[in-house]
């Protein structure tokens, strides 16, 4: 019954104005964010960190946290109607959806996708609100050793799913593990990377780090697409309420979205891009009319869609219950909980209350503001993303510039997160991910203390990291995570050979 009770207590602290307006904001920017091409969740908190540093806290992550499920419905608009996806994780839904927009269905087709991300976005904050207390409670009997094995579990996890190979994961990941080190040494003081700088001693910001990386390094990528999108006219949208048989058609491929998409959510380096093919692939496979896929069809928008939503309440569970953030939105998501002086986890659930379960109340709250405006105003975030496309690069620039500057007021920032936009861009050119790079960066820290500590209890004994049960066993899931891909493809490789 404490559930229920903090639950409710949660939804008390958030029905007022002021936390109602910012969840509304915050799932409107979400959309609008979502559809537009090139920016992307994890673009748009970044941008809005400056802002959300002037807020309460509960008000800051409300808002930020309806940025990042509200993208999960934005980006599906475009996808089909323009043939534009917002986000990668609404590719298929862009396969799928145009052509059933030529169809004449495109209406049905978003009034399918938003009923079933409201059905997934629910399932999964109902999940949340009952999975994350009990793994914040479990979590209590972690000691240094847990805590490191769970974050190098993570690592290894990210650094497996993030798209791309594996080596230029791993070198990603270093890239922000060192940038974690920056600064002084958190256990005896000594000055590491400092280069006889006085403001590296405290090691690099993670704002203009983020914002640089994520802000800039995607709009300098997004301004090299040059393709012309095929549009469809919203007088040819059709209607967009289902009737009662295609919503009865809907209900096992949004069921099987919802499951597929929750399970990669709580996954560290999965995440909703994952989630959709995965769901696509299931829902081809299971589908009553699996002929109709890639031609137009209505069961893949269900599934994709329902997967979309229920991945980002699937990343809440490790975010709030371990600390561990399972991508870069929620990576920033984390950076928002420290920038209050708060650390998700146990401490979150048993010291601020308040906070946790009015975070989890503003996610029921915020997913039926989204599917009333996903039915209702297509039209209006059609017309704004075609209207802001030509502005939204120099718009970010500037925004990014003045958020920065913002923080400190200091113009170094500035030049760091120019530097980081600029090494970002070089990057993503390269193919390497970014995602590693900011987790290596937030985490870093957090996994060299707990290391550190672990050793300094066991007075150097490596074996600690064995000896204990867990230690072993999310350690042993890492190692596999990494090279079990590996050893397969060899086995499959040799064993052709030998027949």
């Amino acid at each position: 019954m404490d559930i229920f009770s903090n639950l409710f207590h949660g939804f008390a602290g958030i029905l007022n104005f002021q936390s109602l307006f910012f969840c509304f904001l915050g799932a409107t920017l979400g959309t609008f964010i979502g559809a537009l091409p090139g920016i992307g969740p994890s673009a748009g908190c970044a941008i809005l960190l400056p802002l959300a540093f002037t807020m309460e806290p509960t008000i800051a992550l409300i808002m930020l946290t309806g940025i990042f499920y509200g993208a999960m419905y934005g980006g599906t608009i475009t996808s089909v109607l323009l043939n534009i996806p917002g986000e990668s994780s609404s590719v298929m839904s862009a396969v799928e959806g145009f052509k059933l927009a030529k169809q004449g269905r495109g209406g049905v087709a978003l009034g399918i996708a938003a009923i079933g991300s409201f059905v997934a976005g629910t399932f999964g904050t109902i999940a949340l609100t009952f999975f994350a207390p009990y793994l914040a409670s479990k979590a209590l009997l972690f000691g240094p050793a847990e805590k490191f094995a769970v974050i190098a579990m993570a690592f290894a996890f990210v650094s497996s799913f993030t798209t791309g190979s594996v080596s230029k994961s791993l070198v990603a990941l270093c890239i922000g593990l060192l940038a974690a080190t920056v600064g002084q040494d958190i256990i005896i003081g000594v000055p590491r990377l400092t280069f006889g700088t006085e403001f590296l001693m405290d090691g690099l910001d993670f704002m203009p780090f983020a914002m640089g990386f994520f802000a800039l390094a995607e709009v300098m990528s997004s301004m090299e697409n040059t393709e012309e999108f095929e549009e469809i006219s919203l007088n040819k949208l059709g209607r967009i309420m289902p009737n009662f048989q295609e919503l009865k058609e809907s209900t096992l491929p949004c069921a099987r979205g919802t499951l597929v998409g929750f399970i990669c959510g709580m996954i560290p380096g999965a995440g909703a891009t994952i989630a959709s093919f995965i769901s696509y692939g299931v829902e081809r496979k299971y589908s009553k009319h699996p002929e109709l896929f890639g031609s137009g069809s209505m069961d893949a928008i269900a599934s994709t869609e329902s997967a979309n939503n229920a991945s980002a309440a699937g990343h809440m569970i490790p975010l709030m219950a371990l600390a561990i953030p399972g991508s870069a939105t929620t990576a920033i998501l984390l950076t928002g909980f420290m920038m209050f002086g708060l650390q998700p986890g146990p401490q979150l659930f048993t010291q601020h209350p308040d906070i946790a379960w009015g975070l989890i109340a503003s996610m029921y709250v915020g997913n039926v503001m989204l599917v009333i405006m996903n039915i209702i105003g297509v039209p209006f975030f059609v017309w704004a993303v075609k209207k802001s496309m030509p502005f939204m690069t120099p718009l970010v620039v500037i925004i990014t510039i003045a958020g920065v500057y913002s923080v400190n007021q200091n113009v170094r920032d500035v030049w760091i997160m120019l530097m980081c936009g600029l090494g970002g861009y070089l990057l993503i050119k390269l193919d390497y991910p970014i995602v590693p790079i900011l987790l290596g960066l937030v985490l870093g820290g957090m996994a060299e203390n707990n290391f550190r500590t672990a050793l300094r209890i066991a007075d150097g004994n490596f074996l600690v990291f064995l000896e204990k049960p867990i230690c072993a066993t999310f350690l042993a899931l890492g190692l596999a995570m990494m090279v079990g891909p590996s050893l397969l493809k060899a086995f499959r490789s040799w064993k052709q050979r030998a027949t």
